[in-house]
């Protein structure tokens, strides 16, 4: 029987950190084992019950969900928690940080309550960006209006020209079967040409693959 996903909901508004734990809790596999109202009272919470899923709001008082996400990833859990963002349109740089930071992905804050069931479990299954259009859109707006430069890591030249088509297809959000279809590969390979690409460019996902592609060029915003 496969265990079921542990999940922390994080929210400075009652009514909505209630309501999520409620959906999450009433769903077959899922357990809610905390919540927390601010950022620093997260980073407590997480660490004592080491979840596998954090349900991470952003503006909240005390500490933010950018640093609590930041702290909670710096602390050395076995195995680190992944964080989903919940967020709005307006949050501007906060999304894209948050990727930065280290989040699992993102989930708008009106999506349906199956959408959000969804991408709890598919955060704690270690999926890909979740919503990924939305994704896409929000990542191309944020590299196109970060105007700094960014260093390319020395490690990208040690890349096959495969494993570079591979990195590519996978900042412009396609998942493996698509990139297997794109490059007519066999899915599996492309599941092993990904996990070398994270181990030589040191990201712990395919989320910062995603933001190291837009920012150093491979991926170009609009196309």
């Amino acid at each position: 029987m496969t265990p079921a996903v542990r999940a922390v909901v994080v929210d400075d508004q009652a009514m909505i950190r209630a309501g999520f734990s409620a959906l999450l809790s009433a769903q077959d596999g899922v357990e809610v084992v905390g919540q927390a109202a601010d950022g620093a009272e997260a980073v407590r919470v997480v660490t004592d019950v080491k979840p596998d899923v954090v349900l991470m709001d952003v503006r909240m008082p005390v500490l933010d969900g950018l640093e609590a996400t930041r702290r909670i990833l710096a602390a050395d859990l076995d195995p680190p928690p992944r964080v989903l963002v919940l967020t709005t349109f307006d949050v501007d740089d906060y999304v894209f940080s948050a990727l930065q930071a280290g989040a699992s992905g993102f989930l708008l804050k009106d999506a349906t309550p199956e959408a959000l069931v969804d991408a709890v479990r598919a955060v704690a299954a270690g999926d890909q960006l979740l919503s990924p259009v939305i994704t896409r859109r929000l990542i191309e707006h944020f590299v196109a209006t970060r105007q700094r430069a960014v260093q390319v890591p020395a490690a990208v030249a040690d890349l096959t020209p495969r494993e570079r088509e591979v990195l590519v297809c996978v900042a412009r959000g396609l998942s493996n079967t698509e990139i297997a279809a794109e490059l007519f590969i066999a899915e599996q390979t492309t599941k092993t040409h990904v996990s070398r690409i994270l181990t030589k460019l040191g990201l712990r996902d395919r989320v910062q693959a995603v933001v190291l592609g837009y920012e150093i060029g491979l991926v170009s915003p609009g196309r």
